[in-house]
């Protein structure tokens, strides 16, 4: 039985913090650690839920989805976020600055872009 646990996903930002400073309003996390260029956040004490890192990178180049022409930066990964109200919380995602994507594949789905391009997903979960 591996003793490896999977406890943080790292996005490459422009800006560490202000990528997650959206990320904290969205997902209602606390920083857990930070540093010039680098900030770690998660979920508040108590709740369970993966932590998302931020590191600043100056030659970050924001993926293009759904991909357009070789050599395009594209998606590598991206976030799904379960959500209770699928309209309600994309509204507050857009309010939040992130940008709905004009490509929507699934109608019980979201696509959205953070405020550093990377694609995420808003949906609803089964039990709901």
């Amino acid at each position: 039985m591996p003793t490896a646990k999977l406890s943080t996903v790292t996005l490459d930002a422009r800006d560490a913090h202000e990528l997650a400073g959206f990320y904290l309003r969205l997902l209602g996390y606390s920083v857990r650690a930070e540093e010039p260029n680098w900030v770690l956040i998660g979920p508040p004490p108590g709740t369970e839920g993966l932590s998302l890192a931020f590191e600043t990178e100056p030659e970050y180049a924001p993926p293009v989805w759904p991909t357009r022409k070789p050599g395009d930066q594209q998606m590598m990964m991206h976030l799904d976020v379960e959500v209770d109200d699928l309209e309600g919380e994309t509204a507050r995602a857009v309010r939040e600055g992130a940008r709905l994507a004009g490509h929507q594949p699934q109608g019980d789905v979201r696509v959205l872009f953070d405020p550093s391009g990377h694609p995420f997903c808003l949906w609803v979960g089964e039990s709901q």
